[in-house]
């Protein structure tokens, strides 16, 4: 067995991002990007008034000053004189600053009558105005590659003149569940057999993670079957089967696909839930087998499916994202294989986040998991902890698990 992280890092170090393409922005939430994206604009690409109210000479609006309106400049509407001295130009909030004018007199703030504005308090030079280039310049990098987009970021790119962005493409990630003894929800189960929830929840795992899954029909416990449906995987950019990891006689991932030229680079972690987990490549597709356990597939998915697709989406190598909590509950001494303690999250008294892990941590309880909002890491030959003791764990919730 080797260690988890031994493993993640010996797996995200074979990987590589898919190429990229050209998506329309509208279409670039969740996407990572394959270039940098510049300004092809300086925003704003003039002074502009912060507020309504008259762009005015602050010399010339003291407190009581009275000053002639010339004209206006509402947004997208640019007054086309100058503001000379005792005239002032009625503005709105987004125009551009006249020529001549230094400053904002606003309109709570003035009286006007007729043609002119009387001020009522004193203006104060460059007040309320957004001076040219104050968000950004043209040429100035906004976007670094490698930066998944957020709705935050869209707005940005449409701001600074992009329509199209160019970002990496979705991996594409097959799935493959195997056994005789599983049937697809809804469909007849045979006799001794179970529904199969593996590639579902892989599959929305995936999704979640910014993949594209292809979840390939069930193979039975045959090598010939299971190695025409890995084949059909072979376009894939990582094939994740699911079952006969382990070394059972009907564990067959490993011989049917070494029949197909499968080169194995390990196999079993020294990890709980999830033991028997193998990664190799089958020509030049990757292949990460999990184990048929469903608590133990997706654990696994959260270890190394997920920082995998990170990868081949154009992200940096990195584990999953840990935070720091306290222990609901006085914690045994742990043994060599890193653990993963599925557990509740709150916040108690002081506003501090605490994990409590349930009772029961059987792998095969998936309804456990379900509830779970966070794991508790356990590192090998950790020792036991009273309760409140603070501990590294994984929040279950914003990865989609």
């Amino acid at each position: 067995m080797i260690p988890l992280e031994d493993a993640r890092a010996r797996i995200l170090a074979s990987l590589r991002p898919t190429a990229a393409e050209t998506v329309a922005l509208a279409e670039g939430w969740g996407r990572v990007l394959a270039q940098p994206v510049l300004a092809r604009l300086t925003q704003p690409p003039a002074d502009v008034s912060a507020m309504d109210g008259y762009a005015v000479r602050a010399a010339d609006a003291v407190a009581g000053a009275r000053l002639t309106v010339t004209g206006a400049a509402p947004a997208g509407h640019p007054f086309a004189g100058t503001v000379g001295p005792g005239q002032a130009v009625r503005i709105f909030t987004g125009g551009f600053v006249p020529p001549g004018a230094d400053g904002i007199l606003l309109q709570e703030d003035a009286e006007a009558e007729g043609g002119q504005v009387t001020v009522r308090e004193a203006v104060q030079p460059s007040r309320w105005i957004r001076r040219q280039g104050l968000d950004f310049a043209a040429g100035e990098v906004l976007l670094p590659a490698g930066r998944r987009l957020t709705a935050r970021d869209i707005g940005l790119a449409a701001a600074a003149n992009h329509p199209w962005l160019a970002v990496h493409r979705r991996p594409r990630i097959g799935i493959l569940a195997t056994g005789d003894e599983i049937a697809l929800p809804g469909e007849p189960i045979p006799a001794g057999g179970i529904v199969s929830s593996n590639a579902h929840a892989l599959a929305a795992l995936v999704r979640a993670a910014g993949g594209d899954p292809l979840v390939l029909p069930i193979v039975a416990d045959d090598r010939d079957a299971i190695a025409a449906a890995a084949a059909a995987a072979r376009g894939c950019d990582l094939l994740a089967t699911t079952g006969g990891a382990s070394v059972g006689e009907h564990d067959l991932i490993q011989s049917a696909l070494g029949e197909e030229g499968f080169a194995l680079d390990f196999w079993k972690i020294a990890m709980r839930p999830g033991k028997p987990l193998i990664w190799g490549r089958l020509g030049a597709t990757p292949v990460l087998g999990l184990p048929g356990n469903p608590v133990s597939a997706l654990i696994c998915g959260v270890q190394f499916l997920m920082p995998a697709l990170a990868v081949l989406s154009g992200l940096p190598a990195a584990p999953p994202p840990t935070i720091l909590v306290r222990t609901g509950a006085a914690l045994a001494a742990n043994d060599k294989r890193f653990d993963h303690l599925r557990s509740s999250l709150a916040a108690d008294s002081e506003g501090r986040l605490v994990a409590t892990p349930f009772a029961m941590q059987d792998s095969s309880m998936l309804k456990t998991l379900a509830r779970a909002e966070a794991l508790i890491l356990r590192p090998p030959f950790a020792p036991p902890l009273p309760a409140g003791a603070e501990v590294e764990a994984i929040t279950l919730g914003p990865l989609g698990v």
